[in-house]
């Protein structure tokens, strides 16, 4: 086939996809900005925090139920705060995603905020790059350095540069459509299969285990995470957290735990519940490890009860290792065939 026939259609479907990404992100942001507005002129302009939060509570509830995920009281207030940072509709750019304008809402300076808003667009910064320029303070630097070229340009060295489909896999713009994040965008083969094996796993185990969800996300300051497997265990009352690493284990993934755990601490435990528990799997060709996370001040009830119920260090490490190893020297089609670690 002419190479140059197939960079023709190439370009047409790239095109055309581009459209579509752009069309989907444009009608949510201006979708957005126009509840901000009916938020804001339904309470009168005022910040009446009585009426402000009953309303929008209401409307939360409401909205959740007819249109799904994506509705919650903190969003809802963002889309607010969206209508009031930028007042002139107009003035929307169709380049920016939602996740863009909920980082720009943070900056107080509006010269710096208008700068950034500028500067995103023109080049084509993605959410990471735009959330590293913001944080390391880029406007500010750049007034002060002497090497403009210099600092503009190192932000393409440390984050990477946003890709097309990069929108269509928003988590906002999922919800936005009505669309359930397919698990294979956030998971390897392997991953996915040792995620299978272990949800299985505890569920076989038969000690109140009860699945909840699979890469389930939340989102914290504009930032998504996404926890590979979440249970309750209806014995204990509580809910166990667990996530996977293929690969060697670091001081930022013990970290991030415990992020989760306190996270589900404070917004997630229901009235009568347990705080929850969180155990790190690390599958690693030089050294698998088990780590179990506890709630702060809880290591007496975990050695007198939560070992009655949930599986040990040794009994994860051993059927993590065991399905890791068959995973591994499984005859598998060549396409489907595991990544090396």
């Amino acid at each position: 086939m002419d190479r140059q026939f197939y960079e023709q259609i190439k370009h047409i479907l790239e095109t055309a996809r581009q459209k579509a990404y752009t069309a989907a992100n444009s009608a949510m942001v201006e979708a957005y900005w126009n509840i901000g507005r009916h938020i804001v002129e339904r309470q009168g302009g005022e910040d009446r925090a009585e009426y402000g939060s009953g309303l929008i509570k209401e409307l939360s509830a409401q909205m959740t139920k007819d249109f799904g995920k994506g509705f919650t009281i903190a969003n809802l207030k963002n889309m607010r705060q969206f209508y009031l940072t930028f007042p002139n509709g107009y003035a929307l750019r169709s380049e920016l995603s939602w996740s863009h304008y909920r980082l720009l809402m943070r900056v107080e300076n509006e010269r710096a905020r208008s700068f950034y808003l500028d500067e995103c667009v023109k080049s084509r910064w993605s959410t990471r790059q735009l959330g590293r320029q913001i944080s390391t303070l880029f406007y500010e630097r750049l007034l002060s350095s002497k090497d403009k070229a210099g600092v503009a340009s190192e932000i393409k060295k440390l984050e990477p540069e946003r890709m097309p489909e990069d929108v269509i896999r928003d988590p906002y713009v999922l919800e936005f459509l009505g669309i359930s994040p397919n698990a294979d965008f956030y998971e390897s083969d392997l991953e996915s299969a040792l995620i299978t094996h272990l949800q299985k796993f505890l569920l076989e185990l038969g000690r109140g285990f009860s699945f909840v969800a699979r890469q389930k996300r939340f989102t914290v300051d504009g930032r998504h995470f996404r926890i590979d497997l979440v249970f309750y265990n209806y014995i204990l009352k509580c809910f166990v957290l667990i996530d996977l690493k293929v690969g060697d284990l670091t001081h930022q993934d013990l970290g991030q735990m415990q992020m989760y755990v306190h996270y589900y601490e404070r917004e997630l435990m229901n009235e009568g519940d347990n705080p929850p528990i969180g155990i790190i799997l690390c599958a690693s060709k030089s050294e698998s490890l088990v780590k179990y996370t506890l709630p702060e001040n809880e290591k007496q009830i975990f050695a007198s009860r939560y070992k009655l119920y949930l599986p040990s260090e040794e009994e994860l490490l051993r059927e993590l290792n065991r399905e890791y190893s068959a995973l591994e020297n499984a005859v598998l089609p060549e396409s489907t065939k595991l990544p090396p670690l």
